[in-house]
């Protein structure tokens, strides 16, 4: 849930809320939403094995489930094999696609078919507000802390629209171009993600927020170092035939990243000159609901 509360697409949605208060409610609704869909996963495949291995393996193939046989219409989906003629299906001679489990549930479940329905329209709905989640936050970044501040400090809002809007497109076909290549399941590259989240982005969120000693060069570093070291162990493992490292395979590379980001954040920002005593203040009022705007109305004041 770490590498799931620093994604862009989230924290871009955190930054609509109103007020500090509403933005805490926001994360605490957002986390607990996220606890429940990873803590239920794996009941749910557990179940699904379950049905597998009570009602299907070991059983004559001439008396499967219904669900068995509707699935096996699917474009190969599920693929069932009398190797041995014994007319008893084995474990081996049973091929599914782990992707359609997530569908096939339901129906295993013996509830109706258009439930399958729903949760294939639940799950291509929450593809495309990711998917478009992502590409707008990073067309923005772009467009906004590469080329404006950057590049041209003089571009005008309508030119920077424009340029996030064909980076936009841009980014869109090289992700589209690297998802072609298929270089993994889609569970293990959404871990991966997740764990390049946790390793660049976590730590200086925490640190900049609940020390004030943190520096911008600290937090720079941070990230450098955190999703360098995430990146290399994950590459490294899966394309290079790297050794892992104490066992730890390279979905949870952020356990070697997270660490490493924080130590050089610290050291780092102990290195630098400390933040200005306005904007530590700053700092202590967006722990408190309402706090910014006390903070704001006081250098209004003043």
């Amino acid at each position: 849930m770490i590498g799931t509360a620093s994604l862009p697409h989230i924290l871009m949605r955190y930054f609509t809320t109103p007020s500090v208060r509403e933005a805490r409610t926001s994360v605490g609704w957002s986390i607990f939403f996220i606890f429940l869909l990873y803590f239920t996963a794996p009941a749910y495949a557990a179940f699904a094995k379950l049905e597998v291995y009570s009602n299907v393996i070991g059983q004559p193939i001439n008396a499967l489930p219904a669900w068995v046989q509707n699935w096996s219409q699917v474009g190969g989906l599920l693929t069932i094999k009398d190797a041995n003629g014994d007319g008893i299906l084995q474990l081996t001679e049973f091929i599914i696609n782990q992707d359609i489990i997530v569908l096939s549930m339901p129906e295993i479940a013996g509830l109706p078919y258009v439930i399958s329905g729903l949760v294939a329209a639940g799950g291509l709905a929450a593809a495309l507000s990711t998917a478009d989640g992502l590409l707008l936050a990073i067309a923005n970044a772009l467009s906004h802390d590469i080329y404006y501040k950057m590049i041209d400090k003089t571009a005008s809002t309508v030119r920077r629209l424009v340029v996030a809007r064909v980076l936009l497109v841009v980014v869109a076909i090289i992700a589209a171009a690297v998802a072609g290549t298929r270089p993994s399941g889609i569970i293990q590259m959404v871990a991966w993600a997740f764990s390049l989240a946790a390793g660049g982005l976590f730590v200086p969120l925490v640190l900049g927020i609940w020390w004030k000693r943190t520096t911008a060069a600290g937090a720079v570093a941070g990230m450098i170092f955190g999703f360098g070291i995430t990146l290399f162990y994950l590459v490294g493992t899966r394309y290079f035939d790297m050794p892992l490292w104490f066992g730890i395979r390279n979905i949870s590379s952020a356990l070697f990243g997270l660490p490493v980001a924080f130590v050089v954040t610290w050291l780092v920002s102990l290195m630098t000159q400390a933040p200005s005593k306005d904007m530590q203040e700053f700092v202590d009022s967006i722990r408190v609901p309402k706090g910014e705007l006390h903070w704001v109305a006081g250098q209004a004041h003043d």
